[in-house]
């Protein structure tokens, strides 16, 4: 129409420096409410006005076509929002923070989302790849107290650490979930974590203890015969550290032999509570004969002490209990530093974890489908948690399934647990399985003489082709005497006569037998309950 004008978007000013700034209105700031523009700066140049206008009109598309930054927020102000909305348990809300505040907010706080690329994203990867206290190559000495001390030794000159896989894998997922969040908050309009390179996958490697080491902590925890039943439950349901401080007597069916998992003790600090299992899900782990036997022994442990209280027993009560009536749970914190203390006193760096990937690093190589592995220990996915778990294990896992035609669990001691109480037990007084009639027969070859000390034990082709059975069997009859100190027995060299048997002593049978086990300093044959 003529006579009519259009007003221009944007503005174009004029720098002392003789830059000009390109200036376009982009809405208001979608976190502080005020007036949001977009602004870029083109240097001076013959052609600097021309180049003006093509950025004005760049901007304007970009605010037409909504692709413009909605705010001018930085990484820390995104970082509290993602937090403030994040719905997760306590716990892991704790860890979030943690990793936020120590791997994030220092290197990238400050930044607005708008400058955030894949160069600094990746940049940001390779400092915590090379130093876990970003120290960027600078010397410093790493102080043993905050404030003013007086030196010692433990204040020592910084030396770079790389920060764990995990850890880094950890950052990776709270960017992703802020930064996803904020396109969909359109606080910005691509997400920079696309333009970077994700960090390499985490190595499983659970290393659980070996059958000799699982046979060893046993028998040096169950002296204490409630800690004892705490890790031979850990050992057999594979249960965590939280749920196993949850049990409690009114989910425990001893006659089916059936144990429910319904919630976890969580612990922040010192203060603990009791929540939903880790999936959110309850499930039902069948108990072998062992166990039931020794939970038995438990619940009649704890009515006798609650008896001796003058009150009346409890179904609510928990299994495992600091407390004489049961109606406190266990520290989980506590637990596993009892279990680390204890391995360290037997010259190991173990954790409890651990005897989680050992139950099931057991039922896999008995045979167990993986499908019912995932649901023994809680895991989601149908089992491919479990896979991707233990995939370091299953060539390892395939090799012992040859040799071991059964789960292969330390039997429990048994005895007088202190309270005039005692396990029964059913096991077989003459041994049917093969290889326990294999031990059976070179034991009393080495009693009677036949086979002195330093002479060496059949090969296990011979004790093959005599019994008629495969070489894991034969092995096990092997591995079994050696248990029991009755030969000297390693890799790449023929097995010898040690010392002679000695009816007073056994140990626990490190591969599975039942008979074979070391016995408390009271027991007698009349304590055990036929």
């Amino acid at each position: 129409m003529p006579g009519s004008s259009k007003r221009q978007r944007g503005e174009i000013e004029k720098l002392p420096s003789g830059s000009l700034r390109v200036r376009v209105y982009a809405g208001l700031d979608a976190l502080s409410g005020k007036r949001n523009y977009l602004v870029e700066t083109v240097p001076a140049g013959p052609k600097a006005t021309a180049e003006a206008e093509k950025v004005r009109r760049r901007l304007v598309h970009q605010v037409d076509e909504r692709r413009n930054p909605r705010t001018k927020a930085t990484v820390n102000q995104l970082m509290d929002r993602y937090l403030e909305l994040l719905d997760v348990e306590e716990t892991t809300l704790d860890r979030y923070e943690q990793t936020i505040r120590v791997h994030i907010r220092p290197l990238l706080g400050h930044l607005p989302l708008a400058k955030l690329d894949g160069e600094t994203l990746d940049n940001h990867q390779a400092i915590l790849r090379r130093c876990r206290a970003h120290c960027d190559g600078r010397p410093f000495v790493e102080h043993a107290a905050d404030g003013p001390h007086q030196c010692s030794e433990k204040c020592r000159p910084h030396v770079c650490r790389p920060l764990a896989t995990s850890t880094i894998r950890k950052v990776h997922f709270c960017l992703s979930g802020a930064l996803g969040r904020a396109v969909r908050w359109r606080w910005i309009t691509v997400n920079p974590l696309d333009q970077a390179e994700p960090p390499r996958g985490g190595r499983s490697d659970p290393n659980p203890p070996t059958s000799d080491q699982a046979a060893a902590i046993l028998n040096a925890a169950f002296p204490d015969f409630m800690w004892g039943c705490f890790l031979w439950l850990a050992m057999t349901t594979g249960a965590r550290r939280g749920e196993l401080c949850a049990m409690r007597w009114n989910l425990l069916d001893l006659d089916r032999g059936v144990l429910t998992i319904r919630s976890s003790i969580a612990q922040q600090g010192t203060r603990t509570w009791e929540k939903d299992t880790k999936t959110h899900q309850q499930r039902r782990i069948a108990l072998d004969d062992d166990t039931v036997a020794l939970l038995r022994t438990c619940r009649r442990q704890c009515e006798q002490n609650v008896e001796a209280l003058g009150t009346a027993f409890s179904l609510n009560g928990h299994i495992f209990s600091t407390s004489l009536d049961h109606s406190t749970w266990l520290r989980p914190s506590s637990v596993s530093n009892r279990y680390a203390r204890m391995c360290r006193r037997l010259g190991w760096q173990m954790n409890l974890h651990q005897l989680r990937h050992y139950s099931a690093t057991e039922l896999i190589t008995a045979g167990v489908d993986v499908r019912t592995v995932a649901g023994r220990l809680g895991h989601g996915g149908g089992g491919s948690t479990t896979l991707r778990t233990y995939t370091a294990w299953v060539a390892e896992t395939d090799q012992r399934a040859m040799k071991s035609p059964g789960v292969r669990m330390p039997a429990p001691p048994i005895g007088d647990p202190g309270g005039g109480a005692s396990v029964a037990r059913s096991d077989p007084p003459n041994g049917d399985s093969p290889y326990q009639r294999i031990a059976a027969d070179l034991r009393a070859a080495i009693s009677c003489a036949a086979l002195t000390v330093n002479d060496p034990l059949p090969t296990v082709e011979t004790l093959q082709a005599r019994y008629a059975v495969s070489a894991g069997t034969a092995n096990r009859a092997v591995a079994l005497l050696k248990a029991e100190g009755l030969v000297i027995a390693s890799r790449g060299k023929r097995a010898v006569v040690s010392a002679a048997p000695s009816a007073s002593h056994t140990t626990i049978d490190a591969t599975g037998a039942g008979p074979t086990r070391r016995r408390l300093a009271a027991l007698t044959p009349d304590s055990l309950i036929q």
